[in-house]
């Protein structure tokens, strides 16, 4: 098998898994970066692409200073990450699609004209947890980006979860 069919086929085994926000610059990208470290020490095996984007992202963006702060306090180097926005290529493309709200949920079968069985899920969907959402944490103090981390990190076990059995 030559290098290009082998790198094909590797594409095809790969799923990808995209977390949703408003612009990607706070819990998408926390999400992003929270989920690669969970799936790194988990006994999942697959082979999954972790990406994060925005409906309203302008590309390139850097991540609010909070979102770092609250990544780096677990250990996490979100410094590096840039905005994107989400495209129907990423969403037709993904293996499955967690965003923060029932909004975002709903804009994107709008704007992207998706299937009822396209697979977008709240990220907290899976959780016992009564609140599903996550609200937005942009333009808030610490508190509020470590609640929403802290929430998000709660929710990480079921998300696992759900993969082992889905993906």
């Amino acid at each position: 098998m030559g290098r290009k069919s082998r790198k094909k086929k590797e594409r095809r085994t790969e799923k990808l898994v995209v977390f949703v926000c408003t612009a990607n610059v706070c819990r998408s990208p926390m999400a992003e970066k929270l989920f690669e470290d969970a799936l790194a020490k988990s006994k999942f095996r697959q082979k999954i692409r972790v990406f994060s984007a925005g409906l309203t992202a302008v590309e390139g963006d850097k991540p609010s200073e909070n979102s770092v702060v609250a990544c780096e306090e677990d250990g996490l180097d979100l410094s590096d990450h840039r905005s994107a926005i989400l495209t129907r290529a990423t969403l037709q493309n993904a293996s499955a699609v967690f965003c923060m709200t029932e909004s975002h949920r709903a804009l994107m079968h709008m704007y992207f004209e998706l299937p009822d069985e396209a697979p977008i899920f709240l990220m907290r969907e899976f959780t016992d947890a009564a609140d599903k959402e996550l609200p937005d944490p942009f333009g808030h103090d610490m508190e509020v980006y470590r609640e929403c981390r802290e929430k998000m990190e709660e929710t990480l076990p079921s998300l696992l979860d759900w993969m082992e059995k889905n993906l």
